[in-house]
C-alpha cells in the first residue's frame, strides 16, 4: 500500500445525511409580484462606522431578480450598494429617490424611521 492515499479511498465515518443532499434540505425560494410585496426604506449608521446606509428591507424574490434591482438603483442614484440576506443596501441617504423608484417599479414601499 502506498504512503498516500486517494479520495476514493477515504472511509466517512459518521454522515448524517447520507450523501450531501444540500439541494433537497434548501427550501424554495417563493418569489412574488412586485404589487404584492411591501418594502421598507430607512436609512440607518448603525454598525457601519457612521457612514449612512439606505437599507431597502421586505422583498420576497429570487437573488437573481434582487442583483437586477441593486443594479438598477445603483445606477440611479450614483453610488455603490449591495445585497445582503434579502435586503438591498445602498451607499448615503437616498430614501426619497428609492421610494420613487421602486413604486415605479411596481412595488408598495413605505419610508421607515426617522
Amino acid at each position: 500500500m502506498s504512503a498516500s492515499k486517494s479520495n476514493s479511498d477515504k472511509k466517512i465515518v459518521y454522515q448524517e445525511f447520507g450523501n450531501d443532499n444540500s439541494a433537497a434540505i434548501e427550501r424554495p425560494i417563493q418569489e412574488l409580484p412586485p404589487q404584492q410585496q411591501n418594502l421598507r426604506i430607512q436609512a440607518t449608521r448603525t454598525g457601519r462606522k457612521g457612514k449612512t446606509v439606505t437599507v431597502i428591507t421586505g422583498f420576497q424574490a429570487k437573488p437573481e431578480t434582487l442583483a437586477d434591482l441593486v443594479k438598477q438603483l445603483k445606477t440611479q442614484c450614483g453610488t455603490g450598494g449591495t445585497v445582503k440576506d434579502n435586503t438591498i443596501e445602498i451607499q448615503g441617504e437616498h430614501k426619497q429617490k428609492i421610494l420613487e423608484i421602486v413604486t415605479k417599479l411596481g412595488y408598495k414601499a413605505k419610508l421607515s424611521g426617522g
